[in-house]
């Protein structure tokens, strides 16, 4: 889920912010532009972890605005969703379709096809959750889950999952009351 890797980008600059914090105005920039960004082939920047010094390219001057181009490779820890891997989500809304769960910033949808059959028909509509037939399990806005990511969309540089807690070991771990103590 998390890894890191070695990116490129491209930063411009007006002439303004020439002169000696020339390298901390990039970097700077750089943070901004991209931590918190989905790329659609590696996943969400969670956070710039390096820009090494030489790394950062002269720049290139566009002459129809007088702006300068650098070209920047820096290290990044991301956040990608891989196919049949198991994390563990805090349920963030419950609807009579299923629930909406995070992991950080990626949202995942477990649908109540997803659910395991004594929940395929639980859904409390009082309580906004998701009840067993045994009132053993309630799945609500706060519970923490493990499930298993199914597949994964991307789409206007937002990164969104499908998951299933219908497997063995998947399901309610907490159930958000706060007292320390999981199901």
């Amino acid at each position: 889920m998390f890894y890191v890797k070695t990116l490129e980008h491209e930063i411009e600059l007006e002439p303004i912010h020439f002169g000696q914090k020339l390298r901390a105005t990039i970097v700077r920039l750089l943070k901004e532009e991209v931590e918190g960004l989905a790329l659609a082939n590696y996943g969400f920047v969670v956070n710039v972890i390096e820009v090494p010094e030489d790394q950062i390219r002269s720049g290139v001057i566009e002459y129809d605005t007088g702006n300068v181009v650098f070209y920047v490779k820096y290290t990044a820890l991301l956040l990608r969703p891989f196919i049949n891997e198991v994390v563990d989500a805090t349920v963030a809304q419950c609807n009579e379709l299923g629930f909406f769960a995070y992991v950080g910033p990626l949202r995942i949808f477990v649908s109540k096809h997803s659910m395991p059959e004594d929940m395929f028909n639980g859904f409390d509509g009082e309580r906004d959750s998701w009840v067993s037939d045994d009132k053993e399990v309630v799945i609500s806005s706060g519970c923490g889950v493990r499930l298993k990511i199914k597949g994964r969309t991307v789409e206007q540089g937002n990164i969104t999952a499908i998951g299933t807690i219908k497997d063995n070991y998947l399901g309610l771990i907490d159930d958000g009351s706060g007292d320390g103590e999981g199901l």
